[in-house]
């Protein structure tokens, strides 16, 4: 037991025996990590606490990156987009196409109503990220809502080019499937409105049922042998095998 099961000093000892020989003992951490870390804790400190909190934490007089992006979900939380929006512009004066804080930028300012003004700095952070598909799923939103308002048939080509381009990258996003129900359905496309319901369900756990007759839709309106076509197919079998097993789950109760 003593030789497979070594006292908690002994262990210690023995791993600082190992890492002493390596080229980073006693360097510390590397300071562009430990920015990147500091801001991404601010970011959480700022989503997740109670903004007094977080201005407790991030004071006015904190100028330092991670403390404007703390306060800027604080002021935002508090309905106070302008000073939120003042901490975010004040860092990218020095960093301009910092995707992340475009997208911050574009989120408060789609949050406040002020969706046409979301966009170009949505845009940005798109384009800045190389398509990530969460950054683009937040434009196609927003581009939906401008749509909305305006009734502007390239504005809803335009999001469903986003959506369509962030789900290739990242197909299991509800929330871009429900983004694009909306294109589909203002466009009148039936099947697809479907099958974007379909995949939606699936992926949230919705009824078996509703995304069975909603994958039939689709199927019965989409072109034989297409890519989405087969979709519909896939989403029909599994939702068949997923009502199955319910009532095999149900009747052994």
């Amino acid at each position: 037991y003593n030789r497979t099961h070594p006292l908690s000093g002994e262990r210690i000892a023995a791993l600082e025996y190992v890492l002493q020989k390596s080229p980073y003992w006693g360097r510390g951490a590397d300071p562009a990590l430990q920015a990147r870390y500091q801001r991404l804790r601010a970011k959480l400190i700022g989503y997740v606490s109670e903004p007094k909190d977080t201005l407790k934490a991030y004071p006015l007089s904190d100028t330092r990156p991670p403390a404007r992006v703390a306060r800027a979900y604080a002021f935002h939380k508090m309905a106070e987009p302008d000073k939120a929006l003042a901490e975010l512009d004040a860092l990218l004066l020095a960093t301009p196409r910092d995707p992340y804080l475009l997208e911050m930028k574009g989120q408060i300012l789609l949050e406040s109503g002020r969706v046409d003004e979301a966009l170009p700095p949505l845009r940005l952070a798109v384009a800045a990220a190389n398509n990530e598909p969460l950054i683009a799923g937040m434009l196609g939103h927003a581009l939906v809502q401008s749509a909305e308002r305006s009734g502007n048939p390239a504005t809803f080509a335009e999001a469903e080019k986003v959506l369509r381009t962030a789900l290739a990258r990242d197909v299991d996003n509800p929330f871009a499937w429900l983004q694009l129900e909306t294109v589909y359905e203002r466009r009148g496309d039936k099947p697809r409105l479907a099958l974007a319901t379909a995949e939606r369900l699936t992926l949230t756990g919705g009824s078996p049922v509703a995304a069975l007759n909603a994958a039939t839709v689709a199927s019965q309106g989409l072109e034989q042998g297409t890519p989405e076509w087969i979709r519909a197919q896939d989403i029909m079998q599994l939702s068949r095998n997923r009502a199955e097993d319910a009532r095999e789950k149900k009747g052994r109760r």
